[in-house]
């Protein structure tokens, strides 16, 4: 498996989570990653890109959630966790970590439109609640 996505659960609005997302070895360094989410009713959209590479590696991020998330990468581990500040009930949500191409970079990786992306490599996400 590509990637292994953990983490997720329920919080009070203020609160924080952090999603875990490991990348099998041979592609950590050569795949881009990009974290998802799709809340009840609405469209699967991405929330930040990855690009591809090592400690080089740069991210960036929708309006939405930029200076709340923040993606820590331990390259020892081929982690690229989606760590999730001052949660707000609209941030609800599946979540999914993605690989959406080699070497894209991040703020190509954060336009991928999710009907690009085969069925198979979504995976079964995680559930983010955020309530009052």
């Amino acid at each position: 498996q590509l990637l292994l996505l953990s983490g997720g659960g329920s919080v009070e609005v203020g609160g924080a989570l952090r999603l875990s997302c490991s990348v099998r070895d041979d592609a950590y360094s050569g795949q881009s990653i990009a974290w998802f989410r799709q809340a009840p009713g609405k469209r699967r959209e991405a929330r930040a890109g990855v690009a591809a590479g090592g400690s080089d590696g740069t991210v960036a991020y929708a309006d939405s959630v930029k200076g709340r998330f923040t993606i820590p990468r331990d390259n020892a581990k081929n982690t690229l966790d989606l760590q999730m500040n001052d949660l707000k009930s609209e941030d609800t949500a599946m979540y999914y970590c993605v690989a959406v191409g080699p070497r894209l970079s991040a703020s190509r990786a954060l336009d991928v439109m999710p009907t690009g992306i085969p069925f198979a490599q979504w995976g079964q996400g995680t559930q983010v609640i955020v309530s009052l």
